[in-house]
């Protein structure tokens, strides 16, 4: 059973929210402000299919706890907020969140927009098959270290190459940045922003369009599988 855990001081919402959902056959866990929301994500963070927050709680704001939680959290997000103005869903999206629900909203079509986001997470995973990864058009063999999209050769450094084996591995997750150079790089120190430098550089070479490799801006990059 999916687990999603709703974070709104105003119970009310979060138990109607919680209904809603169980109706549907989810299981949903409470918390009513942000600091006993971050210590449960802590603890059962493996659990959680999909997160709910409010951006006005008390001890930690909706906007903080999904920047603290964000580089460590790989379920979807969804803020649902009264504060519904064009800059406030910006930020929310740009902080790391997948999407903006304003308040007051239809309980309908908060459900589906739940399911969605479910449902999307789940064709984001790539399919390995005997050391090949296959995310959508774009497919990498771990034993020839060769890489195709629509069964197109691509030429790519090894560096290159171990950047994307990792994003691929990993797709639907949000990788922070010092996860990836700790990984590709094999070690801390250095100069992370070699990362960023990587990433465009394999963009050039197989997501012109930005519809793979995605940026979370302030926490890092997410592989996404391209629905079409």
């Amino acid at each position: 059973m999916e687990k999603i855990l709703i974070v709104d001081d105003e119970l009310a919402i979060a138990e109607l929210i919680s209904d809603s959902l169980e109706d549907e056959g989810f299981e949903t866990v409470i918390k009513t402000d942000g600091r006993s929301a971050y210590e449960y994500i802590n603890e059962h963070r493996d659990e959680l299919s999909l997160i709910t927050l409010d951006i006005m709680m008390p001890e930690i704001s909706g906007v903080d706890l999904c920047k603290f939680i964000r580089g460590s959290v790989d379920c979807p997000i969804i803020f649902v907020s009264a504060k519904g103005k064009t800059i406030d869903k910006v930020l929310g999206l740009e902080i790391g969140a997948d999407d903006y629900i304003a308040k007051p909203f239809v309980v309908e079509e908060f459900v589906a927009r739940v399911k969605a986001h479910l449902r999307r997470e789940q064709r984001h995973s790539a399919t390995v098959v005997d050391g090949v990864i296959k995310v959508g058009d774009i497919e990498i063999d771990t034993g020839s270290l060769t890489v195709s999209k629509k069964g197109e050769s691509i030429s790519l450094s090894t560096r290159e190459f171990q950047l994307l084996q990792y994003l691929m591995e990993n797709a639907g997750k949000v990788l922070t940045r010092e996860q990836i150079f700790a990984h590709v790089w094999d070690t801390e120190f250095g100069d992370i922003g070699t990362v960023a430098v990587n990433i465009k550089s394999v963009r050039d070479k197989i997501d012109s369009e930005n519809e793979y490799i995605k940026t979370v801006w302030g926490v890092g990059y997410k592989f996404v599988k391209v629905i079409r």
